[in-house]
């Protein structure tokens, strides 16, 4: 069976229901089981933990599926067992026992692995007190990442931006999780390195952009289906950082922020001046996504998923909490259009369907 690339919403949703959301579940049921294994109670909790709360981000991430053609289900794959590393290592960074980067770093290093077909497997908690996941779980991740991506012939021509994205996220993940003190100090040292780049950015706005994984679930699922080139790689790249994915982000903050104060976690969105400023910005970053994504083959896909991210992110029950953002929350909604409006209201119908709300 093959996946076509949708040329609308409607469609797009039915596959999502249809096909994509079930073979989702499969694969996360799969790693579920495998995680309940793991004999470490901090690392097994952890894990758990991971893919109960997170799993609409394999989900979403999941929708890259249909640029795939007939390769959709090992695209669902790798999609899910890279999302669940990432979701695990955050966890084990954000919620766990350990504030040293050099133990982050290691962690870390698993995902550059898992983009690197060529790389041995290691053991990748060495730095810190909890070690035993039974061998195989964090292991078995990213050998499974590894063996969908043997399985495209022209990897090579672009592995370079993947790994490119993935040493962005890793340092931002390894910055901000260390002790409160270093956090800030640390970011903005880093941000400097690259702000000749990306001058119309901030240190903040920077840091969202580098924590999506989205261009590399576009770049692998077109590898699947035989369409990667170099010159394609360059141009998801630069469609795709910093602004679609700095728009992912900031939504996720965004909707957060609550949690996040409650928690004493780092959220980018409190860095603004005002609540003027973030709508501003927000709004900047969904105009200059719909800009840059217009370049792109099957733009129409791709404009869809701007749209779904808003709609996605408007749509989650804690933004009905968030009163005196309402109205930025309908501001968004109508900068982005009808489309993130049919989104926004599919995916609140789905929610209350699935006892969300």
């Amino acid at each position: 069976m093959t996946l076509h690339v949708p040329t609308n919403a409607p469609v797009l949703m039915k596959n999502v229901y249809q096909k994509i959301f079930p073979q989702v579940k499969i694969e996360l049921n799969y790693w579920r089981k495998r995680a309940e294994q793991i004999p470490n109670k901090e690392l097994r909790t952890q894990a758990l933990a991971s893919i109960q709360t997170k799993k609409f981000h394999c989900q979403g991430g999941s929708v890259y599926s249909v640029l795939s053609g007939g390769q959709w289900e090992k695209s669902i794959r790798f999609i899910v067992a890279y999302q669940t590393i990432s979701d695990y290592l955050d966890n084990l960074c954000d919620r766990s026992t350990s504030l040293d980067p050099t133990d982050f770093r290691m962690l870390h290093q698993s995902m550059e692995d898992a983009l690197s077909p060529e790389n041995k497997a290691k053991n990748y908690y060495q730095y810190r007190e909890e070690q035993d996941d039974g061998g195989e779980y964090l292991v078995n991740l990213v050998q499974t990442c590894q063996a969908v991506l043997r399985e495209i012939d022209d990897y090579t021509d672009f592995q370079n931006h993947m790994i490119q994205l993935e040493s962005l996220y890793s340092d931002l993940q390894v910055h901000k999780h260390v002790t409160h003190h270093e956090r800030i100090p640390r970011l903005e040292k880093w941000f400097q390195e690259h702000q000749q780049k990306w001058p119309m950015l901030s240190w903040y706005e920077f840091s969202a952009c580098t924590g999506s994984t989205l261009g590399i679930f576009c770049m692998v699922s077109y590898g699947l289906n035989n369409k990667m080139t170099t010159k394609l790689a360059d141009n998801i790249f630069e469609s795709y950082f910093p602004f679609l994915q700095g728009l992912h982000i900031m939504l996720d903050y965004f909707i957060d922020q609550q949690e996040d104060k409650e928690e004493g976690d780092l959220n980018f969105c409190n860095y603004y001046q005002n609540e003027d400023e973030l709508e501003k910005r927000l709004l900047y970053f969904v105009e200059q996504t719909n800009k840059q994504v217009q370049t792109l083959p099957e733009r129409g896909f791709h404009e869809m998923i701007q749209h779904g991210l808003v709609g996605l992110y408007l749509a989650d029950p804690k933004v009905r909490k968030m009163r005196q953002f309402q109205p930025t929350v309908k501001r968004l909604l109508k900068a982005s259009g009808r489309k993130s409006q049919f989104f926004h209201w599919n995916i609140k119908m789905y929610n209350r369907l699935a006892g969300r709300y």
